[in-house]
């Protein structure tokens, strides 16, 4: 993690790893509450239930290893990971998909790279890329806001919210679940903009989504504030993306969505604020997290605009890790009373 350069005096307490984690799970209650009040209690489920799992295969890992359980345990960074894919997950994912899912992040993504700090690519979004390529199906069936049932509280109960998802999920599945609102924006039929959101919905009931979105922005400045993580990688994300939206939406706004539609639906605040800041798989350099993040946000546009996913955060994040070391290399500070090295495919001999 970068240094953040602040007044003396410069001896504080050291902050851990896993308070670090804790905050960063606390930080995601906000985002946790508004995904469960419109969308109903799945995601509270798949966040226990991964968490568990995650905890069990870490152990595993760790146990296989020869090193101490608890040490490792105790870092709370299975944890995250956990609630960073159930926060992913559509909320009526089946429970083997979760399963899946948690066994790629932790077991394959994370430990067999040498554990926490060792793996090039984020964990959470390794996971999710998987499912999403290997059971597109059960990936692209969200639960419909509440609003979408009509007037009062219509949201499935615990009980049968519960059962649908360690049950019979595959038969009653659809007659609670309905696109996103980037599904239905990007395959709209050859109906311009304003007929998509006069025709669908789930367009109409967008609100639900800005929602979740400003709850996750609420958890990421409170990790701002904290200093968890610097603006750099978060500021460039958001403006590279909303700066393309606009050029493209002023072009032709009957073709392209507004630049607040791609900023407030789908998992742009998530990936801005807590996936695409994690220390180990982004650049280090303060010039280099902001390459970072505009490799990111512009990807994520080309993606939904042109690609055949309707939401590209965890594709474009995961493309920018591998650009990591690259961008590493090219933006590293210069040392204090040295010259800028040059650094260039031709070299002097």
């Amino acid at each position: 993690m970068a240094l953040i350069r602040i007044t003396s005096p410069h001896v504080h307490k050291p902050t851990s790893t896993a308070g670090i984690m804790r905050l960063v799970i606390l930080a995601t209650l906000p985002g946790i509450l508004a995904m469960t009040f419109f969308f109903g209690w799945g995601t509270l489920i798949n966040i226990v239930w991964a968490s568990a799992l995650a905890i069990t295969f870490e152990a595993l890992c760790i146990r296989a290893r020869n090193r101490p359980l608890s040490f490792y345990l105790r870092d709370n960074s299975a944890i995250l990971t956990a609630v960073l894919i159930a926060l992913a997950l559509p909320p009526f994912a089946p429970w083997w998909l979760t399963a899946v899912a948690v066994f790629v992040a932790i077991v394959i993504a994370k430990q067999l790279y040498g554990g926490i700090g060792q793996n090039p690519f984020n964990p959470a979004m390794v996971a999710y890329a998987l499912v999403l390529i290997s059971f597109p199906v059960e990936m692209t069936r969200w639960t419909a806001p509440f609003m979408l049932y009509g007037e009062g509280w219509n949201i499935l109960a615990f009980t049968d919210t519960f059962s649908l998802i360690f049950g019979s999920w595959v038969e009653h599945a659809d007659a609670f679940t309905s696109a996103t609102p980037l599904d239905e924006m990007r395959h709209r039929g050859g109906l311009t903009t304003e007929e998509a959101w006069r025709a669908s919905d789930v367009l109409a009931n967008v609100g639900a989504w800005h929602a979740v979105s400003a709850a996750y922005a609420m958890g990421g400045v409170l990790l701002l504030y904290k200093k968890i993580f610097s603006w750099h990688t978060p500021a460039a994300f958001l403006l590279s993306l909303g700066g393309i939206a606009t050029f493209f939406y002023i072009i032709s706004p009957d073709t392209y969505a507004d630049p607040f539609f791609h900023l407030t639906v789908g998992g742009t605040m998530l990936g801005a604020f807590f996936i695409a800041t994690d220390p180990v798989s982004s650049a280090t350099s303060n010039k280099g997290k902001i390459w970072f993040g505009i490799g990111i946000g512009s990807l994520i546009y080309i993606i939904r605009t042109w690609g055949n996913y309707p939401d590209a955060v965890a594709f474009s994040i995961l493309l920018m890790n591998l650009a990591a070391p690259f961008i590493d290399q090219y933006t590293q500070p210069r040392a204090y009373g040295h010259k800028a090295s040059k650094r260039g495919m031709k070299e002097k001999i």
